[in-house]
């Protein structure tokens, strides 16, 4: 599988290298584990890794490193996958090299016309975006930029919180570090689950993506339309049992130019905004742990217990005793590492 990860000015030099060296990784894993690897070569690159510059040569990372280049875009030939990475952006939250960005989308574009997987980590789903990759497709980007994101490419369909998203032969992941996801993502499609297994643990990294969810801050509003804002508040602070109909009544507007109004300005069912914005204020009460999962499920609109429990599952992708777990964990490391 010849792989093409796209390096332009601003570029995230780690994010290239991790690329790099987690399919190296998956390489070994498939020469030391050969009955795994089904119809694989054993005995040759399974997954051959390109650095691809405008040009041919090296450009300054988001820091001002250099980044060493392994072929220009005229004279790279056809990859089977192409990644564009995360990338410093200017205080707009934009690239901060728009001109490569353009050269880099209509290469992406000739790419994905050629038969190509493209895949766009983070900001790198900016250049997809560029490229018209994601008009009318299922997307998702980092929690921060998702505002930005959806405002720029008005014909995408992000989804809020999605770790990753498939749609076609279009990949995008969010986080500066959601290239790990990426990566094991495609081990597992070329590789199978097996090898793509033995890589994370390998890599001590998670086989699954865990959701974005897990790490947005609580009373983020993804949103600054005055409509979702209300929305938000009438659902996470005044009534979270609120119904569909019920949040239509109180905006002032019948249920189906509700569901109209929310297909338009969030890419999402009424329903789902009141799900997810549900589980976001979850996520914050399970962090007590003088909260019963009981008292959690009450706060935030749910009177059956199991339900609730279904609901948080399917928005963060674990369960509420899971992410309890996860999250006091994830505590304790941030409070040592502080001291």
């Amino acid at each position: 599988m010849r792989i093409a990860l796209l390096a332009l000015p601003g570029s995230m030099k780690s994010a290239l290298a991790g690329l790099s060296d987690m399919f190296w990784l998956a390489n070994q894993v498939i020469a030391q584990n050969p009955g795994k690897a089904g119809t694989l070569s054993v005995t040759e690159e399974v997954f051959e890794v390109k650095t691809i510059t405008a040009d041919g040569l090296p450009v300054k990372d988001a820091q001002g490193r250099m980044i060493e280049s392994d072929g220009a875009f005229a004279d790279a030939g056809q990859f089977d996958l192409a990644i564009a990475s995360g990338m410093r952006l200017d205080e707009n939250k934009r690239p901060v090299a728009p001109q490569a960005v353009a050269q880099a989308a209509a290469w992406l574009q000739s790419q994905h016309q050629g038969g190509s997987t493209i895949a766009g980590a983070c900001a790198g789903g900016f250049v997809l975006g560029e490229a018209g990759l994601l008009n009318g497709r299922i997307c998702t980007t980092t929690w921060w930029l998702f505002p930005t994101f959806r405002e720029r490419y008005p014909q995408a369909r992000p989804v809020w919180g999605k770790a990753l998203a498939e749609d076609g032969k279009i990949i995008t992941t969010g986080g500066p570090l959601s290239w790990v996801d990426l990566a094991i993502h495609i081990v597992s499609q070329h590789a199978g689950k097996a090898i793509a297994r033995l890589t994370a643990d390998m890599a001590v990294a998670d086989s699954q993506p865990l959701s974005q969810h897990l790490y947005v801050p609580g009373g983020f509003l993804n949103s600054v339309h005055p409509l979702l804002m209300q929305a938000e508040q009438l659902v996470r602070y005044d009534n979270p049992a609120i119904t569909v109909e019920q949040l239509a009544a109180a905006l002032n507007m019948t249920t189906r130019t509700l569901h109209r109004k929310m297909g338009e300005l969030a890419k999402e069912s009424p329903k789902n905004f009141i799900t997810r914005v549900r589980m976001e204020t979850a996520a914050v009460l399970l962090e007590n742990p003088a909260k019963t999962l009981s008292q959690v499920a009450c706060e935030c609109g749910y009177s059956d217990e199991t339900a609730f429990r279904r609901a948080f599952i399917s928005v963060t992708g674990m369960s509420p005793g899971r992410f309890r777990k996860w999250s006091k964990s994830r505590n304790a490391f941030l409070e040592d590492a502080s001291q």
